[in-house]
């Protein structure tokens, strides 16, 4: 059953690590993009963890967090962990994966500075890393956090936190996406790999990537 059951002027979202191209899509389509910062934690998703196209096939990146029961707990309150230098080990896989690419030298400095830096909480890295991301895409979207933890959406909004998913079996329908086909690195060895992390999207496509993003959208 598809979640799309009536005309929606907004979707609320969860923040997610370099979220995948279905995520950014939400944002041509819907007016208004409600971030939720009021839930909890969940293990296995996208929020601390991305896709990616490498050598031998997709590759997944996840940044570590504090030891400690984080499932379930207010996303405001969970740690990142730097007790290993993650932040150049994805940077360097990242540089592996896409050093050929079309666009990467166009936003390698970008990025590559963001890894230096250092944030407490995964919600702080994962929200400063959205504006980052739109700010190369070009985009200014209409985006707010949530003010409370609402358990169902209001009549105007399409709830679709936790609809994106690493996994297929527990993803949610979405009538409003389509996969929109692009040149990618590995692509003769792998084939096309759809709706992976954004960073597919920039530096296999550059300044198209708003444009694909756009065509995504199934009116």
């Amino acid at each position: 059953m598809s979640l799309l059951s009536k005309i929606t002027s907004s979707v609320l979202l969860e923040l997610q690590y370099f979220p995948p191209i279905q995520y950014f899509s939400k944002f041509f389509y819907y007016d208004e993009v409600l971030l939720e910062q009021h839930e909890n934690y969940q293990k296995r998703s996208y929020r601390n963890r991305c896709h990616i196209a490498g050598v031998n096939g997709i590759l997944r990146l996840s940044i570590p967090l504090k030891s400690g029961k984080n499932q379930a707990m207010p996303i405001r309150k969970v740690e990142i962990s730097y007790t290993e230098n993650w932040q150049m080990q994805h940077w360097n896989s990242i540089q592996s994966a896409y050093g050929n690419a079309p666009f990467f030298e166009y936003y390698a400095d970008y990025l590559q500075s963001y890894f230096q830096k250092a944030r407490t909480y995964l919600f702080d890295w994962n929200l400063d890393l959205l504006s980052l991301l739109l700010q190369l895409l070009q985009i200014e979207p209409n985006y707010r956090l949530s003010n409370s933890y609402e358990k169902q959406a209001t009549d105007n909004q399409l709830d679709f936190r936790g609809s994106i998913f690493p996994k297929n079996q527990r993803q949610n329908d979405d009538l409003c996406f389509q996969i929109i086909p692009y040149a990618q690195v590995f692509e003769e060895k792998h084939g096309f790999i759809p709706n992976l992390s954004i960073l597919d999207l920039l530096f296999c496509t550059g300044p198209q990537a708003a444009l694909i993003l756009e065509q995504s959208v199934r009116k």
